[in-house]
C-alpha cells in the first residue's frame, strides 16, 4: 500500500498538496479512477478515488474512512538537539518508523544547539509515517529550557526515566519499564547532563536507567530508548 498525507481532511472532495500530486502523477503515473490511501496524521485512513489529476493539482473523492486504533502506551522522548542538524533529523525519522508519540526539545547546560525548524522536523516525520504506513503523526513540542520542562512534569502519571553516563547504573530501561504505560525519557547532549540537572530530575521523580554498556551519541541514545520501550509493548 502507498500512503499519502494531507492535513485537515474534511467531508467532500480532497485537493491534494502539490508535492503529493506531483508524486501521484509523475512518479506513480496514477490515472482518474485509481484508488489511493490517505491519512491526516490523526489516526484516520481514507480510501479515495482520483477524480482529476495533474502534477500541480489532484482531486479525490472519499470512498471509505477508517480510524486506526491508538497504541495502548505512550512514548515521550525529551532530548537535547545535536550540534549537527542532520543527526537529530535522522533520529527523528527512525524513531517515527519504529513508533513513538511525542518529542520535547531541551536546552540544557551543555547544549550544542538552541534552534531548530519545527516545520522541517515535521516534514521528516510525515515522510517516515508514509514509509512505515503510520496514520498518527507524533507531537513535537517547542524547545524549552531543561528547568522549565522538568517543572512541567510534576504530577504527571508517567514512568519517568533519565539516561546519562553512569557506569554504576546497570538497570536497563527495558527491564525497568512496565508494559502498557506512559513513558517519559530524558536524553542529554553530547556533554551529558550536568550534576545539577541530574539532581533536579531525581528530585522530581525521575529514575536512572541504562541503555547498554556502550557510550552512545545523543541521537543513538534516543533511538535505543524508543526501541527498548517499543519492544516492551510488542
Amino acid at each position: 500500500m502507498q500512503l499519502f498525507f494531507q492535513k485537515d481532511i474534511q467531508d467532500g472532495p480532497i485537493i491534494l498538496a502539490p508535492e503529493e500530486s506531483k508524486h501521484l502523477a509523475k512518479v506513480l503515473r496514477k490515472s482518474v479512477g485509481d484508488e489511493v490511501h490517505l491519512t491526516d496524521g490523526l489516526g484516520n485512513l481514507f480510501t479515495c478515488k482520483i477524480t482529476a489529476i495533474s502534477p500541480k493539482k489532484t482531486s479525490l473523492s472519499i470512498i471509505e474512512k477508517e480510524e486506526t486504533p491508538a497504541d495502548h502506551f505512550h512514548i515521550h522522548l525529551a532530548i537535547a538537539p545535536t550540534k549537527n542538524n542532520d543527526r537529530i533529523e535522522w533520529m527523528l525519522e527512525k524513531i517515527t518508523e519504529i513508533g513513538f508519540h511525542e518529542l520535547s526539545l531541551l536546552k540544557t547546560d551543555h547544549s550544542e544547539r538552541s534552534f531548530l525548524k519545527p516545520e522541517r522536523l515535521e516534514k521528516k516525520m510525515i515522510s517516515a509515517c508514509k514509509q512505515s504506513l503510520k496514520t498518527r503523526l507524533p507531537i513535537i513540542n517547542p524547545l524549552r529550557t531543561y528547568a522549565e520542562f522538568i517543572k512541567s512534569t510534576q504530577g504527571l502519571d508517567n514512568q519517568k526515566f533519565i539516561a546519562y553516563v553512569d557506569k554504576k547504573n546497570q538497570d536497563h530501561l527495558f527491564n525497568l519499564a512496565e508494559s502498557k504505560q506512559s513513558y517519559l525519557v530524558l536524553i542529554g547532549p553530547e556533554g551529558d547532563f550536568s550534576e545539577e540537572e541530574i539532581k533536579m530530575a531525581f528530585d522530581n521523580g525521575f529514575q536512572a536507567c541504562s541503555l547498554g554498556h556502550s557510550r552512545l551519541r545523543t541521537e543513538t541514545a534516543g533511538l535505543a530508548a524508543v526501541h527498548s520501550l517499543s519492544l516492551k509493548n510488542f
